[in-house]
């Protein structure tokens, strides 16, 4: 352990308590000693070990400055100074306030779904977020998630982490598996690093855990023991906890598949499946009671026998081919040339993009969506979308209600990841397009995506005798 004391100064950084010691280092309060303007937020010195298996925790020193000085964003600390490496080592970077998820695990009773559902969700976008910056983090685990007082979550501990641009220090140092076992992505266990989907694993594992307060593969112990997740399936988590609902089970089986290219395709996939349970499809594998039989488990090891995992493209690159599409479909004093348009845009959109999302939108009047009127509108939606082909992709119906058509659609393209947007050059027909022709442009210019604008068909008009 580094000897620097509490009251220390180590280059212009004045040393205070330590938060927290471990077998990887320690963690102190700092501030600074030579009257530096105040960042405006707290900060943390991270001390790497140097005794015995120092080498190990060095280059994680190193993988984790690396990436702090490349990642920004909500979800990871501000990055502020590091030592040298031959002199002193160390990290300095924002203090986040919260709760680990660890913390959650502490407590006696079982949380609750929407509790787990809500945790899960922020944790999830906060992966998705990493994802869209070329980095997996590879270390995921209660004790590395931060819960801020707003419910943004926070990745910490991005040691163990890979970026597609830059040189994988830890795969260069060792071939054996990297990682926190009970945690650790299949993949991963037969050493490929770098695909996004081994995050989502430990996302599964960490539902698991927090709602059966058990480890869906226990602790192993030996590489063999890590082995058996490539064929092993867990026992159901509704066999653990009967209260459990089914679209529960069905994500977190999901993210739990032994093959990566059976989880969902990403992170933001995952969250929109969290932020709107009432639209996940439950197969036999959220219904399910009993574990997978042992002559599938049978099956499943022969295939993965010797088996070597081929990486994955980097992760941006990944993630962008399976898009989460939005469609506004309006749901009143539309022509028919309009809706076909929209669906012959969205067709195009999805064929080029196997496993791409597709969320079909309308915006009603606030308060004008009674019981009985959300459920016609849902069906009119279904109604438009029942031409597409969607055999290879998920899709999902939602009735907004607002004052404000464009803010609604923004908002929603906001908090669930969007990736595309589909709609209309004028939503409301012709006898309002003068009262609400900004939309589209309100739409187009602050919408955190691409927004894609159609016009009515040509072949339309000339039916219509235009």
């Amino acid at each position: 352990m580094s000897r620097i004391a509490p009251g220390g100064i180590v280059d212009g950084f004045r040393v205070g308590a330590c938060l927290h010691a471990g077998g990887m280092g320690s963690i102190h309060a700092v501030t600074y000693a030579d009257g530096a303007p105040d960042p405006g937020f707290p900060m943390v010195m991270k001390l790497p070990r140097l005794g015995g298996d120092g080498a190990g925790s060095i280059v994680g020193y190193e993988v984790e400055q690396q990436m702090l000085q490349v990642i920004v964003g909500p979800h990871v600390p501000r990055f502020i100074a590091a030592g040298d490496l031959t002199r002193q080592p160390y990290l300095v970077m924002e203090r986040i306030d919260g709760r680990t998820l660890d913390r959650h695990l502490e407590a006696g009773a079982p949380l609750a779904v929407e509790t787990i559902r809500e945790l899960g969700a922020a944790l999830a976008l906060a992966v998705h977020d990493l994802h869209r910056q070329n980095a997996c983090h590879l270390d995921l685990k209660p004790a590395n998630v931060m819960i801020r007082p707003n419910g943004e979550a926070v990745l910490l501990d991005l040691g163990l982490a890979c970026h597609a641009h830059y040189p994988d220090l830890l795969a260069e140092e060792t071939r054996k598996p990297v990682g926190s076992a009970p945690w650790m992505a299949p993949e991963q266990v037969v050493g490929v690093r770098g695909d996004p989907r081994s995050d989502l694993f430990a996302i599964g594992v960490i539902l698991y855990e927090l709602a059966t307060r058990e480890l869906p593969f226990g602790e192993p112990q030996t590489e063999s023991g890590l082995r058996q997740r490539l064929w092993m399936d867990p026992v159901p988590p509704r066999r653990r906890r009967p209260d459990l609902p089914e679209w529960f089970q069905e994500i977190v089986l999901r993210c739990l598949e032994p093959e990566a290219a059976q989880r969902y395709p990403s992170a933001a996939h995952l969250a929109f499946d969290l932020k709107h349970p009432d639209q996940v499809t439950v197969t036999a594998r959220g219904r399910q009671l009993q574990p997978t039989g042992a002559f599938v488990h049978f099956k499943r090891w022969l295939r993965a026998a010797g088996k070597h995992y081929v990486p994955s493209p980097p992760p941006l690159q990944q993630i962008d081919s399976v898009p989460i599409v939005m469609v506004a479909v309006p749901h009143r004093d539309v022509a028919d040339a309009t809706l076909y348009s929209l669906r012959e845009a969205v067709a195009r959109s999805l064929g080029l993009r196997p496993g791409a999302r597709l969320a079909c939108v309308t915006v009603v009047p606030t308060g004008a969506s009674d019981e009985g009127a959300y459920a016609r509108h849902l069906a009119q939606l279904r109604q438009w979308a029942a031409p597409l082909d969607l055999s290879r992709h998920q899709a999902s119906f939602h009735v907004l209600e607002s004052g404000d058509v464009a803010e609604a659609l923004i908002r929603y393209a906001e908090t669930n990841r969007v990736t595309m947007i589909v709609m209309g050059a004028a939503t409301h027909g012709t006898s309002m397009q003068r009262l609400v022709a900004t939309v589209p442009i309100k739409v187009a210019m602050h919408a955190p995506c691409t927004v894609i604008l159609v016009k009515q068909a040509l072949p339309f008009r000339h039916l219509a005798g235009d």
